[in-house]
């Protein structure tokens, strides 16, 4: 018997039968083109089906009814113009042995009135959404039976686009939890009120579905085991609910998750981070295959072979869902069956791939950079085909390590040069808070490949231009990051960073007042500021921003705001830190407000900025007069996925580059990118 036998094992609902149980569930990575899963969509779902997963599901909330289009980047199942773009992705998918189904959804009261349709959004009773204030009409009986019939319709659609089946998405604030729910559902017609009258409008909804796409065709419905909100639908109300649909044999599965979208602190709760233990909601799902006879999907937070298959094969679940392990690793099944779990890149936890589709991003991985980016990033890096070149790379933070790893993986001779004793380079920091020490697994990640691949790790060497001459390279990289920027506010030897807290160079806070000021509105300040406060200090955090952590997305920020009220931190925004001076033993910091331009002053023990990184670039200046490029990069080869071949020194020695925060201060994300897309082509 092998290790992940349960998991690997084929399965079948209905007809259909699944290669194996591990499952991509339904999301909405904002890659749609016109509302339509075009190649991009297509292409990063089609990865996933070569690596190997049994079931794909695209499109969360694929939009039934014009007037249920949500803004961030959902597909619209609403016309006949979808269905060419169906079958085209099921060619795709189908090609590599997977089974592809999408997730149908009217938002009801979850969407906005002015988007492009400025169609009027839909709710059971006069009751508006909490999270963002939106209003809606009331549902007339006509629109009640023309939803339903849209129902019908684009699963007429998914079965002509040559789909596998649909999920129906009755889960976090859509048109079929709302009428289930009493909080929401006020109605005193044959809609609401009671339990049968209130889970009516699902029944028929899915009888049309039938009745339109046919009794053969696969159907299944996400829904909540708990919606775990003071005026959400408790577990006992959803086992009665999944009971009810089940028995009605309108529904082939039933895929559980947990939560709402309530509030702010739900909403992060819906798609648990790395703030919550892995299966978190497991029991959930569990409770419910036991109370019913159709087959149950689960994914909430299992990124781990080891944790999918204990799922199975304990009989918790029939599938699982490894959604966003499969954004760190599309090829994770692959690597299992040749025996390479090692090799497999595992989420984090981070949900930097969700926080961006509510910050004005598609979804992007924070350390797999190829991912949504199938067209021009390769997952597995190929062989250069060339002659073997030498490629010392300087710094081995996430960038210098993916530099190195993708240069390796190349067939290059790669030397790896790093300063401390340790690769990681400001991971090593982030990951000091207890909920984020996750992300040290990015570094594990890299540092085991680049040992697999055999670079030559130099650690503990600070590398100087002459240790880099030495080695005689035809490419230099230099990662060497950047170094805390103190900003302008004063004496710098008045300022403690982020980096010297969460390194431990303060050692003791207990006691201390501290004023925190951040204008990064990222989670550097945010995760100082909590260290802090845990250690014992009492903390102001001030920004010029209208909140702390005003970057971060819904499923990162919530938990930093809600640690930061448990831990008494007292939040003072629109303020600017002008001037720190000594006053005794303390320090005087004078606060400046935007809008009235008057100010205000603090006495405290430790004054702590958080401005981002200033390049460290020395080095890379040192060699620039040594470097066939002198360090320029061609953009144009850069964008299209060519080598880079600019020659502005003939004299030159090797090409010289730099990447991720020795360019300028960015995130994990844009040093592996940066690292990535160059180096693929050495």
């Amino acid at each position: 018997m092998g290790q992940y036998d349960a998991l690997l094992s084929p399965f079948t609902i209905k007809h259909l039968t699944l290669r194996n149980r591990v499952v991509s569930t339904a999301h909405a990575p904002a890659y749609d083109e016109d509302r339509k899963p075009k190649d991009r969509y297509q292409l990063y779902h089609a990865e996933k089906a070569k690596g190997g997963v049994g079931l794909v599901m695209f499109g969360g909330a694929t939009g039934i009814s014009y007037e249920s289009e949500a803004g961030w980047g959902q597909l619209s199942a609403a016309d006949d113009t979808i269905v060419p773009y169906f079958r085209q992705f099921s060619e795709r998918v189908h090609g590599h042995g997977a089974k592809l189904m999408v997730q149908l959804s009217h938002m009801g009261r979850k969407v906005r009135w002015d988007l492009a349709n400025w169609m009027v959004p839909l709710v059971p009773s006069h009751v508006p959404e909490r999270m963002n204030y939106l209003y809606a009409k009331v549902f007339e009986d006509w629109d009640i039976a023309r939803v339903v019939k849209d129902y019908g319709a684009a699963a007429g659609r998914c079965r002509e686009g040559g789909l596998d089946g649909i999920e129906i998405c009755a889960f976090a604030n859509h048109v079929f939890d709302q009428f289930w729910s009493p909080d929401v559902n006020r109605r005193t017609d044959n809609y609401g009120g009671s339990f049968e009258n209130r889970i009516r409008f699902g029944l028929e909804a899915l009888a049309e579905i039938r009745r339109v796409a046919g009794e053969d065709f696969v159907v299944g419905m996400r829904m909540s085991a708990d919606e775990l909100t003071e005026h959400g639908l408790t577990q006992t109300e959803c086992l009665e609910i999944a009971k009810a649909y089940a028995k009605s044999g309108l529904v082939d599965f039933l895929n559980i998750a947990a939560s709402q979208t309530y509030n702010n602190i739900s909403h992060a709760t819906i798609t648990p981070s790395m703030s919550f233990p892995p299966a978190v909601f497991l029991p959930y799902a569990s409770a419910i295959k036991a109370e019913v006879a159709i087959p149950i999907i689960h994914a909430s937070r299992i990124v781990d072979a080891a944790t999918a298959n204990r799922a199975i094969a304990e009989g918790h679940v029939d599938l699982v869902g490894m959604t966003r392990a499969h954004i760190a690793d599309p090829h994770i099944v692959r690597k299992l069956m040749a025996g390479r779990e090692d090799d497999i890149r595992q989420c984090v936890g981070a949900a930097y791939c969700i926080d961006r589709l509510y910050t004005g991003g598609g979804a992007v991985c924070t350390h797999n950079a190829a991912t949504s980016r199938e067209r021009t990033m390769p997952h597995e890096i190929p062989k250069s085909g060339g002659a073997r070149r030498t490629v010392v790379v300087v710094g081995a933070g996430p960038g210098g390590l993916e530099a190195a790893r993708v240069s390796a993986a190349r067939g290059h001779r790669v030397i790896l040069f790093e300063a401390a004793a340790k690769t990681g380079g400001q991971i090593n920091l982030a990951s000091r808070l207890g909920w984020r020490e996750a992300m040290s697994g990015i570094v594990r990640w890299l540092d085991g490949q680049v040992r697999k691949h055999g670079v030559e790790l130099r650690l503990g060497h600070e590398a100087t231009a002459a240790d880099v001459l030495a080695e005689s390279p035809d490419v230099v990289v230099i990662a060497t990051g950047g170094v805390p920027n103190k900003g302008r506010a004063g004496d710098a030897g008045l300022l403690t960073t982020s980096w010297e807290i969460l390194d431990g160079k303060v050692p003791s806070h207990a006691g201390q007042s501290v004023l925190m000021y951040d204008d990064g509105s990222d989670t550097q300040g945010v995760t100082a500021a909590q260290f802090l406060a845990e250690s014992g200090a009492s903390v102001e955090f001030v920004t010029p921003h209208k909140a702390p952590g005003e970057r971060l997305g819904p499923n990162n920020r919530p938990i930093y705001i809600r640690n930061l009220y448990k831990l008494g931190v007292v939040t003072t925004p629109d303020m600017r830190l002008v001037s720190v001076a000594r006053e005794g033993n303390r320090l005087l910091a004078v606060l400046r407000n935007d809008y009235l331009a008057r100010d205000e002053e603090r006495l405290v023990d430790l004054v702590v900025v958080e401005h981002g990184t200033l390049p460290r670039d020395e080095i890379y200046f040192a060699l620039k007069t040594h470097a066939t490029n002198r360090g320029e990069v061609d953009q144009d080869a850069l964008m299209a996925g060519r080598p880079q071949n600019v020659v502005r020194n003939q004299a030159g020695k090797f090409q010289l580059f730099r990447v991720g925060d020795a360019v300028v201060s960015r995130n994990i994300h844009a040093a592996i990118y940066d690292s990535l897309r160059l180096c693929k082509d050495f």
